[in-house]
């Protein structure tokens, strides 16, 4: 069956007339001519019926065009759908993240200038938010300290510093301009799992600086080592980007090496065309 010829017949029924239907289409009335005779001499039927004034159809050829109707309409709507994701009218995006500080006002931004757009946001750790984006269930992702990769488009977005995380009452708590790392040598900790960029960062520049703190307590959020410190269980870590007003602890950046997290926007190489990825990107600063 040839979809152009049906095309065709649907622009004349509905129009009842070749001319309307040859604009309807952008193709010349000769081509609507060609199509219809074509359709007709193909399966041996009259679909229309040609009078003075206009064109009718047959009772064969109401029939099909009750059918092709139905066709176009869902060819229209889907144009329709298409249309309006390709203009950022409509559209879902999928994004994950390993914290909310970062990708919060980026998703504003987002939907100040594009209301109708959906966001579904998945929060997890470093590890949990890459493999979301590799595996194609996230569209964007912001990441932390992600060394590049094939595949892979990353675009930086910031940097954040290591800082101490102290009980309000403690004597570090008013030391705004900071503290050497050096001086938690020996000092008892709370910190998150080995696996979290934060604590990652944190060991890396204490094994660097020869530094040896006493973990006392490993945790598995941002929220329980808070708990912790307020608790005066240990000095915990945090990042700059994560400090969130809590009148029980304080956050006093940390002085040294190796203490600077590396924020980056990224997606699948292959997909950084799409029209939405696209308009995300555009809106990092």
């Amino acid at each position: 069956m040839n979809l152009f010829q049906l095309r065709a017949f649907d622009a004349v029924a509905r129009e009842g007339s070749f001319t309307g239907a040859a604009k309807r289409l952008f193709i010349s009335q000769p081509a609507v001519t060609g199509h219809i005779k074509a359709l007709e001499e193909y399966y041996q039927i009259p679909l229309l019926r040609r009078t003075a004034r206009r064109v009718e159809v047959t009772e064969e050829g109401a029939r099909l065009a009750a059918i092709t109707r139905s066709i176009f309409g869902l060819v229209d709507e889907a144009q329709a759908l298409l249309e309006a994701n390709r203009q950022l009218l409509t559209g879902r995006l999928e994004v994950a993240a390993d914290g909310p500080h970062l990708v919060m006002p980026l998703i504003a931004s987002l939907r100040a200038r594009y209301p109708g757009i959906t966001v579904n946001l998945r929060l997890g750790n470093a590890q949990e938010t890459l493999a979301a984006l590799l595996s194609e269930h996230a569209d964007v992702a912001v990441l932390t300290e992600v060394e590049p990769r094939n595949g892979l488009h990353l675009q930086p977005l910031g940097e954040s510093r290591i800082c101490a995380l102290v009980p309000a009452q403690h004597p570090w708590a008013t030391q705004s301009e900071g503290i050497q790392l050096e001086q938690l040598n020996e000092v008892i900790m709370v910190l998150r799992e080995p696996t979290s960029t934060t604590r990652r960062t944190f060991d890396e520049a204490c094994l660097a600086a020869d530094v040896q703190p006493k973990v006392l307590l490993e945790l598995d959020s941002r929220e329980a080592v808070t708990e912790a410190v307020a608790a005066e269980l240990g000095i915990g870590v945090v990042s700059s980007m994560e400090v969130s007003p809590d009148p029980r602890v304080r956050a006093i950046p940390l002085q040294g090496d190796g203490l600077v997290n590396h924020h980056l926007l990224g997606c699948m190489e292959r997909r950084r065309s799409l029209r939405l990825i696209q308009a995300f990107f555009e809106l990092a600063p």
